[in-house]
C-alpha cells in the first residue's frame, strides 16, 4: 500500500508541491491512521471490534498547508469519508435536529448524530472553530455520539484545542468538548515559516481598492461584461425565509457589502449564495472594527462559504485585506479572512 508520505514526496518530485519539512513532519500521523482503518475486520461471533485510531487536530496559522495536507489524506484514505467544512456541518445537524423535533423526537441529537456515524468512518472538517453558543451546546453530545460509533475525526483550526469557543457564553458548558477532543485525536501544531497563500500570484484584477469613482467603474464594467448588461433578482429559499441577492445573471451575483453583511444572515445563507454562484461581485467592503462588529462576523463567514465552495470574488474595499480590520475584538480571526481574500485574487481562482 501507498502510504501518504510517498504521495506527498512524488508530488514534490513532479513540482506540484513545496517541500516542506514542517508538513513532512506530520504526514506519519495520516498514515497512522489510514493504517489502522486499512485493516480488515475479523469476523467471529465472539470477536471484538478493534478499537478505531485516533484521529488528528491539525492547528497552526494561516496558508501552511493544513488543508492540502488533509485533501491529500481524504484522497487515499480508502474508507468511507467526508470532507465538509465545519460551518456546514454543523448547519445540517442543526436542520437535522429541528427536522427530528418536529417530528416530536424527543431526543432530537441522537438520531441526526447516528445517521450521520453510519455513513461515513472518517470525518475530515476544514476550519474547525465555534463562535456560535448553539453549535457549542450541540457539539459534545455530537462527537461523544461519533467517537462511541468508531467515526474517526481530521480536523484543521488556526487555534489550539483550548482556545475554541474563547470567552464564549456559557464556556464552562463546553469545556468537556476540548476533554474529548484531547482523548479521542492527536493534537498537532503545524509551524512552517512559510504562507503558501501569500506567496501565490494575484493574477487578474479582481480586488479593487479604495473606493472612489474609478473603482466603481470598473466593478460597473466588470458586471457588464459577465452580464451582458442583464439582470434579474436572486431570490434564495433558506429555512422557510427568503433572502433575496439585486442582481444575477448566468451565475454571476452583484451584491454590496450592505446587502449581505448588513443584515441579519448567518452560515446557511451564506453557503446557499456560495451554492448558487459561481461569480459574487461584492462592493463597498468597509473598514471593519468595533464599529461594525456585527457585520464584520458577517463578512468573515461570508468569506469562509465563498472559499470552500471556490466561487470567483470580485470586490472593491476601502483597503487592502490585511488592513481592513486592524483594530478590536476579531483581530485574531480575521488573519484567516484576509488570507483568503489574497488567496482568492489568484488568476485561476474558483476555475478549476
Amino acid at each position: 500500500m501507498t502510504h501518504i508520505q510517498d504521495i506527498y514526496h512524488a508530488r514534490v518530485a513532479e513540482g506540484g508541491l513545496h517541500a516542506d519539512m514542517a508538513q513532512q513532519a506530520v504526514l506519519p500521523e495520516f498514515d497512522r491512521i489510514r493504517d489502522a482503518l486499512s485493516q480488515p475486520v475479523k469476523k467471529g461471533l465472539f470477536r471484538k471490534a478493534p478499537e478505531p485510531p485516533k484521529g488528528l487536530y491539525l492547528w497552526g496559522g494561516v496558508g501552511r498547508g493544513k488543508s492540502m495536507l488533509m485533501d491529500l489524506f481524504v484522497d487515499h484514505v480508502g474508507v468511507p469519508v467526508r470532507r465538509v467544512h465545519f460551518h456546514a456541518f454543523m448547519q445540517e445537524i442543526q436542520d437535522g435536529i429541528h427536522a427530528a423535533r418536529q417530528q416530536g423526537i424527543e431526543d432530537s441529537l441522537a438520531p441526526v448524530a447516528q445517521r450521520v456515524a453510519k455513513e461515513v468512518k472518517v470525518l475530515a472538517f476544514d476550519e474547525m472553530q465555534i463562535t456560535d453558543i448553539t453549535d457549542a451546546m450541540i457539539v459534545g453530545r455530537l462527537f461523544e455520539i461519533l467517537f462511541q460509533a468508531g467515526v474517526v475525526v481530521v480536523t484543521t483550526s488556526n487555534r489550539i484545542p483550548d482556545d475554541l469557543y474563547k470567552n464564549g457564553l456559557n464556556r464552562q458548558l463546553f469545556l468537556p468538548f476540548i476533554d474529548i477532543l484531547k482523548q479521542k485525536m492527536v493534537v498537532w501544531e503545524l509551524i512552517s515559516p512559510r504562507d503558501y497563500r501569500q506567496n501565490r500570484l494575484q493574477g487578474a484584477e479582481v480586488y479593487f481598492t479604495p473606493i472612489n469613482a474609478e473603482s466603481r467603474q470598473k466593478i460597473r464594467e466588470v458586471w457588464e461584461h459577465l452580464s451582458g448588461g442583464e439582470a434579474e433578482k436572486l431570490v434564495l429559499k433558506v429555512k422557510g425565509r427568503d433572502v433575496e441577492i439585486p442582481q444575477f445573471r448566468n451565475g454571476v451575483a452583484r451584491a454590496s457589502f450592505y446587502d449581505l453583511c448588513g443584515r441579519m444572515l448567518g452560515a446557511g445563507d451564506y453557503l446557499a449564495l456560495a451554492e448558487a454562484v459561481k461569480v459574487l461581485i461584492l462592493e463597498d467592503i468597509p473598514r471593519l472594527g468595533r464599529s461594525n462588529f456585527n457585520e464584520a462576523k458577517r463578512f468573515v463567514t461570508l468569506i469562509d462559504a465563498l472559499y470552500e465552495a471556490q466561487v470567483r470574488l470580485i470586490c472593491s474595499a476601502a483597503d487592502t485585506p490585511e488592513s481592513l480590520y486592524i483594530e478590536g475584538e476579531g483581530v485574531f480571526e480575521f488573519e484567516r479572512t484576509a488570507s483568503r481574500l489574497r488567496e482568492m485574487q489568484a488568476e485561476d481562482w474558483g476555475l478549476s
